[in-house]
């Protein structure tokens, strides 16, 4: 299954939840591949890629010069692989635009590679083409969300956003589900927020929520996911937590597939 984490917003932990909910599926015996789409390379740093390795990245393989296999780098986490980025990935909106199905360059990339049990791709926070390439790639979209004032009216957006890639260039695409981040349940705001997007959303929002953590933040300066630094941490924990509601919600899991 090809997911696209996205939401135009930035700062609302979507390339966090990108590499913990990578890392935990791998865990689980997941063969996963996380796709980063965005031009700043975060999701590559956050596993450990240096930039200065990064020869070949989704730059290279939107612009049809090299094949996607070419790009894909290990990692420290068994059964996961990254295609990285770097900033020459910024570029590509302009450079694509008078080229045949510019939008499905991603798609038709990922088309080539083996089978993977989820392709996690990390959107930039906006949605131009990037954007529009990742939603015509994948199966579904995860939404990472903030609980802050402007939440509900960023996600009308994106869903509006999903509507018109589904109606004209991706029928296959949905919405998988929303996940609240950063949530700090002694702020009155953040209840406010997450009782807001429950009422709304209903049942696309994920029981589980990620907590604010100081872990989580710490852990990409050293070049790891939150559950290699620190597997107890309250934030490597809600990722696992996460990871499991994911495979019970796309029907891939099992007793005997349960992460521990």
């Amino acid at each position: 299954m090809i997911i696209a984490v996205a939401n135009q917003k930035g700062g609302v932990g979507k390339t966090t939840t990108t590499i913990n909910l990578a890392t935990s599926l791998a865990a689980a015996g997941k063969k996963v591949l996380v796709v980063d789409a965005d031009p700043q390379g975060n999701a590559s740093t956050g596993f450990g890629l240096d930039r200065r390795t990064r020869q070949a990245s989704t730059y290279e393989v939107l612009l049809g010069q090299i094949a996607a296999e070419q790009a894909l780098r290990p990692t420290q986490v068994p059964g996961l692989v990254v295609m990285p980025s770097t900033p020459a990935l910024s570029g590509a909106e302009i450079e694509l635009i008078d080229v045949d199905r510019r939008s499905h360059r991603l798609e038709t990339a990922l088309a080539t590679l083996p089978a993977f049990d989820h392709v996690l791709i990390d959107c930039p926070p906006s949605l131009g083409l990037l954007t529009v390439n990742a939603l015509v790639a994948a199966d579904a979209v995860l939404v990472p969300l903030q609980c802050e004032f402007f939440a509900l009216e960023g996600l009308s957006q994106l869903i509006g956003t999903i509507e018109r890639v589904r109606s004209g260039l991706n029928a296959r695409l949905e919405l998988l589900g929303i996940v609240l981040t950063m949530v700090d349940r002694r702020n009155r705001l953040t209840e406010h927020v997450a009782a807001d997007v429950r009422a709304v959303m209903g049942a696309k929002v994920f029981t589980t929520e990620i907590p604010r953590n100081v872990r989580l933040s710490e852990a990409p300066s050293h070049g790891l996911p939150a559950l290699l630094y620190d597997s107890r941490c309250t934030g490597s924990e809600a990722y696992v937590a996460l990871a499991r509601e994911l495979l019970l919600r796309t029907k891939v899991y099992t007793p005997t597939g349960d992460i521990k």
